[in-house]
């Protein structure tokens, strides 16, 4: 009898969690229609849901296995498919091969940073990212094609910029770049009262050109990834943009999984996504 109760899945955390797969989901369906600029929403929007499930699930300790892998499939929905398939309806369809072939790499790249970001939980150095997260990387695709649609411009009449920017999006995804996860920061600490004046601010520079302000927020943060290497080391090697990186592409190596809410990437700036 107690083991028949226990059977079940917590229902907070994963409604969140389908409430942005969901919006990943209504993304590729309003592409497909030519709303681009629903589609483009949708997927910011899967991206509050996306760091708020794994948040919930801590403050209400209903962490669990089912969860941590539910999540990651919502995760390549959201931001793997969804923002390479906006992106090819909006500006790659007239490029041929081409076009296709710079969504999959993006395609690939999310799913291989997902991967690589579950074979690293535990092992891996919580004040970074190594690679573009999949959600911000979503954000700059998404961003995109948000500004394009504000300021009236044929997607495909800038194909081959399109192609470049979600082709980039999807290898720095892969690549060693380090970034930072923002997870050092107290949120629960005092600060003092002009931040709320600073923030405040924010919140209207965002709401008066929020398309082009988001845009522009994710893409000065995929950029400080390769910055940020080239600034500091003295050398820069194969091993600092991709490939086996100090042993941290942890395949195969056995490691205990962590629950869900505890360090999914947030393959986000949020604390939890991958």
């Amino acid at each position: 009898m107690t083991d028949s109760k226990r059977k079940g899945i917590y229902l907070l955390p994963n409604l969140l969690t389908t409430a942005g797969l969901f919006s990943g989901f209504y993304a590729v369906v309003a592409s497909m229609n030519g709303a681009f600029e629903a589609a483009a929403v949708a997927i910011f929007v899967a991206m509050i849901f996306d760091g708020l499930d794994g948040r919930a699930a801590r403050m209400t300790n209903t962490q669990s296995a089912f969860g941590a892998e539910y999540d990651s499939m919502a995760d390549m929905v959201s931001f793997g498919m969804a923002p390479a398939l906006v992106a090819y309806n909006w500006g790659l369809s007239e490029l041929g091969k081409i076009g296709w072939l710079a969504a999959f790499i993006y395609v690939a790249g999310a799913a291989l940073r997902l991967a690589r970001f579950n074979t690293q939980v535990g092992i891996a150095d919580k004040r970074f990212f190594q690679g573009l997260a999949s959600p911000a990387a979503a954000a700059v695709v998404a961003g995109l094609v948000w500004v394009g649609v504000e300021y009236d411009v044929n997607g495909n009449d800038y194909g081959v910029i399109v192609a470049l920017i979600t082709g980039a999006s999807g290898l720095l995804m892969v690549s060693n770049f380090k970034y930072n996860s923002f997870k050092e920061v107290n949120w629960n600490g005092k600060v003092p009262f002009v931040a709320l004046l600073v923030i405040m601010l924010i919140f209207v520079i965002v709401a008066t050109e929020p398309a082009l302000v988001l845009f522009l927020v994710f893409a000065l943060y995929a950029l400080a990834g390769p910055i940020n290497t080239f600034r500091t080391v003295d050398k820069v090697t194969l091993d600092d943009v991709v490939g086996d990186h100090e042993d941290k592409d942890a395949d195969f190596v056995e490691v205990e999984p962590e629950l869900k809410g505890d360090d999914t990437d947030a393959d986000s700036p949020s604390d939890k996504k991958e």
